[in-house]
């Protein structure tokens, strides 16, 4: 079986499919790696992507933005999950990787064990919380309480005189872990290293999310016509993702007709009509796995400036994918693509994210990143098993459409494959047929009816 391969999205006893056994001890290697090998005696997460990536715990995605949980990894032991309330408890029931470690500090001297794993003299699943960004007294000290924990354990594996990395954190932690003497240091770049290349099980689950997009994007070029609202397609969109089984729509952005040119990077309520392009980027997560994957389409008909915007964004894509193998670098990709000048922006930074590529894993932008802003003077180096996103943007010559393409991408031993299978090979027409007198009305055509006639463009003059 590649790495590639998708199969049905629950396991089975009669297949081998993704390993979830696998995939918890290789990303904990990997981040264990990554720790012995900087200057830091451990690191705490509160990331909800680095402390699933570390822990293999997750609570929904309704706490991703609040900074609530966190998780410790020192250099002697295995990580130690603080969880909010009752997720403690659920996380001790049915984690039970939590209550093992493969390291002798924190191991229960007295259990009888077999191979490397044994069990634990504490538990790794414990009650814990941080400030509910801001929304406990500070008089209630729990900023204190939280560094008191995180003391406790650099002292108990004798590793509280050396750095600990974070990667986010609140003001009120920061000053308190730093009152008790602690040297704190960017942690965040340890888990973009550990994340950067991908084990085979997240490849798969990668895949696997990528042929849920697919479906989606079937069902939406059905769905299209005028008429529509940009809503109703996210709608449609975040429906039929959660019927295949996505945890998670992180988002789907929906712009169409004369938003598309700038690209406002968020949907409306705007009605679809006859003649607009419409592009969208699907972003949702299948067992923390995420995708990132725009399509565009024509909605009834395309005119001539957007399908030549359609083939200008494809051909900057292809000769990107073209360049894609290990040794090739981010400065050779991004050398291919326009300078933002070329597109209609003052600099680099106007124009970020238009012309881009970054990794995608447990979040959607991870190592590396493509862009001409950092990559021609930072350039990094591909290397196999890394999964990214290239994307591209053209303004169409009418001055209102434009396109965006999207491809996600695994680096092989000898190029790449790519995961992302809805049609983009051309332009989509999506929407009803419509039928002249003369027959089938052609789909490339302007959307102003009198700009398809000589007459209406005044190269017939009147009697």
């Amino acid at each position: 079986m590649r790495n590639t391969d998708t199969t049905g999205t629950t396991a089975v006893d009669w297949e081998q499919r993704i390993n979830f056994d696998r995939l918890r001890s290789e990303r904990l290697a990997r981040i264990k790696a990554e720790l012995n090998r900087s200057d830091m005696g451990a690191v705490l997460a509160f990331d909800f992507s680095n402390i699933r990536y570390m822990t293999s715990t997750h609570i929904g995605t309704w706490a991703m933005d609040k900074l609530i949980r966190f998780s410790l990894l020192t250099r002697e032991t295995d990580p130690i999950s603080w969880d909010f309330g009752s997720a403690a408890k659920h996380h001790a029931l049915y984690n039970p990787w939590l209550d093992v470690t493969t390291a002798e500090a924190d191991a229960d001297p007295h259990a009888p064990h077999h191979g490397a794993t044994r069990p634990r003299l504490e538990s790794g699943a414990r009650a814990g919380i941080s400030t509910l960004r801001g929304a406990f007294n500070p008089d209630a000290e729990i900023a204190q309480k939280l560094a008191a924990k995180i003391k406790r354990e650099l002292d108990k594996f004798g590793v509280a005189d050396q750095p600990l990395g974070v990667d986010v954190i609140e003001l009120p932690v920061l000053f308190a872990l730093q009152q008790l003497g602690i040297e704190v240091v960017d942690g965040q770049q340890l888990f973009m290293e550990a994340r950067r290349i991908k084990t085979a099980d997240e490849i798969g689950l990668l895949t696997q999310a990528a042929s849920m997009v697919d479906t989606a994007y079937d069902e939406l070029y059905t769905f299209l016509r005028p008429g529509v609202r940009e809503n109703e397609a996210v709608g449609l969109v975040a429906k039929t993702l959660y019927d295949l089984g996505s945890e998670y729509v992180e988002g789907v952005n929906a712009i169409s007709g004369e938003r598309c040119s700038p690209h406002p990077h968020v949907f409306s309520d705007r009605l679809i009509r006859p003649g607009d392009p419409a592009f969208f980027d699907i972003l949702h997560s299948f067992n923390g796995y995420r995708t990132c994957y725009y399509r565009t389409f024509a909605v009834g008909s395309a005119s001539s400036a957007q399908r030549d915007a359609y083939t200008r964004a494809r051909e900057y894509i292809d000769w990107a994918i073209a360049l894609v193998k290990p040794g090739a670098t981010t400065a050779d990709i991004v050398s291919v693509w326009p300078t933002a000048q070329e597109f209609g922006f003052e600099d680099e930074e106007a124009a970020f994210g238009l012309q881009y590529g970054h990794g995608v894993g447990l979040s959607i932008w991870e190592k590396p990143i493509f862009s001409r802003l950092v990559s021609l003077d930072h350039p990094e180096v591909l290397e196999e098993g890394m999964v990214f996103a290239l994307e591209t943007y053209w303004p169409s010559a009418d001055g209102w459409g434009a396109a965006r393409i999207e491809e996600e991408v695994v680096v092989t031993a000898d190029g790449c494959e790519v995961i992302t299978k809805f049609p983009a090979e051309e332009l989509l027409v999506a929407g009803q047929r419509y039928y002249t007198v003369g027959g089938t009305l052609n789909s490339i055509r302007d959307s102003q009816s009198h700009l398809n006639t000589s007459a209406g463009r005044g190269e017939t003059p009147a009697p």
